[in-house]
């Protein structure tokens, strides 16, 4: 067996500290979905910064989802 012996972030120690106690499977959950949600504002918060700093927009979007970034057998020759 391999044992990963990674230190804790800050925030895995701050939620230890305050959560040192179990919590009922319903207040868990809400726990999970509130950091989920902070995460998922903050991502989209820096996503919005880049867009307004790089002038990104729709067009921008729509031009990366249609690029080939695979390689041909003929360019890895």
């Amino acid at each position: 067996m391999h044992i990963v012996t990674n230190k804790l972030s800050n925030l895995q120690l701050s939620i230890l500290q305050m959560f040192n106690y179990n919590l009922a499977e319903k207040q868990l959950l809400e726990v999970k979905e509130l950091l989920a949600k902070y995460f998922a504002e903050k991502a989209t918060e820096e996503m919005n910064l880049l867009w307004d700093k790089n002038k990104w927009d729709n067009s921008t979007m729509e031009n990366w989802a249609n690029e080939d970034l695979r390689t041909s057998k003929k360019d890895n020759k």
